[in-house]
């Protein structure tokens, strides 16, 4: 199926202008409101939110409510082999989010928020072994370029607190390499299970969001059981949090709709605008201070998304296997 880049392109501004106002949004309720909600049940809700927004578009796609039932019981209650395939990337997504938690309390923020951006080019890697893709010198060095350029955006200087936490370097790198290879892996397994059927993109998120859904509730129960129960599910829940979670929604659809017309690797450079975007946002709203590092960070982004949209081979389809094994891949790159 041949897409216009015109289409594409939309599908990437769209999603940059979404994730970027979600980034301020979240800004804003952590720390302008005063009462904080519990972020698991949020991620939760959102979940529960991206299935009913895939079953309506599934059924405007089906044009019946007969064929939607249809629908849901071939491809959903009579498919546990598709379902639990789909858990897959929502499993690596729940140890990616928990290796990030333990990523934090035992490295420093500015090496975390160094050896974090290597998701970037783990992705194009996984690209490369997974999907039977090549990518150019060019676009390998764009790919860095940007990893460098989200690192110095999100800079901040060191701050010193009289509070010594006692750290464990190695255990944090571990927990650092792991949430980059399940990040890398989750989002090309998902691309892959995506084009390698014509099964619909909103029945592949269904059965995605299925299985995030009881990952999620799990996540709920393990970290903040006691305290959900205390208060209620839905404590510290305002307008701007329920804004919040519908922008999440909707940012999560329209990711799956850049990976099945683009690819995850346009999707980080997507999500790398929308941290300029959010930032210079940042400033206007909350009197953030641009810094050099900023400056210097947005300007290798800028260039980096520039060198890797230059026209080359389209790379958004998979390509037959045999045509080149992994190995052949790797060295030409």
């Amino acid at each position: 199926e041949n897409v216009s880049l015109l289409f594409k392109l939309y599908c990437l501004t769209v999603m940059t202008l979404v994730a970027a106002t979600y980034t301020v949004a979240l800004r804003y309720t952590r720390t302008v409101e005063t009462e904080l909600y519990f972020s698991t049940t949020a991620v939760c809700i959102t979940e529960v939110i991206k299935l009913f927004l895939s079953v309506g578009i599934l059924a405007k796609e089906t044009g019946s409510l007969a064929r939607l039932i249809t629908s849901l019981k071939e491809n959903v209650l009579g498919s546990p082999k598709e379902l639990l395939k789909l858990s897959v990337p929502s499993l690596a997504y729940a140890l990616q989010n928990n290796m990030t938690f333990v990523a934090l309390s035992n490295l420093d923020a500015a090496v975390y928020q160094v050896t974090y951006q290597l998701k970037i080019p783990c992705t194009a890697l996984c690209t490369v072994l997974m999907l039977s893709r090549s990518l150019s010198k060019l676009q390998w060095f764009s790919v860095f370029m940007l990893c460098g350029g989200v690192t110095l955006v999100q800079w901040k200087p060191a701050q010193a607190t009289k509070v010594q936490v006692e750290q464990n370097p190695w255990l944090g790198f571990g927990a650092i390499a792991v949430a980059v290879l399940c990040s890398g892996f989750a989002g090309v397994y998902f691309e892959k299970v995506l084009k390698s059927s014509d099964t619909s993109l909103w029945v592949r998120n269904i059965q995605m969001y299925l299985s995030g859904i009881v990952v999620t509730l799990f996540s709920v129960y393990m970290s903040e059981g006691a305290q959900v129960l205390e208060k209620g599910f839905f404590y510290g829940y305002t307008y701007y949090v329920w804004f919040v979670i519908f922008l999440a929604s909707v940012g999560g659809l329209y990711t799956s709709v850049v990976v099945k017309y683009t690819d995850n690797i346009m999707k980080g450079f997507s999500a790398a605008a929308a941290i300029v975007l959010s930032t210079i946002a940042s400033v206007i709203l909350f009197g953030l201070q641009i810094t050099v590092t900023f400056l210097l960070g947005a300007l290798l982004v800028c260039i980096s998304i520039y060198l890797y949209g230059l026209p080359r081979q389209d790379t958004t389809k998979i390509q037959p296997s045999e045509t080149k094994s992994s190995k052949e891949r790797l060295v030409t790159v």
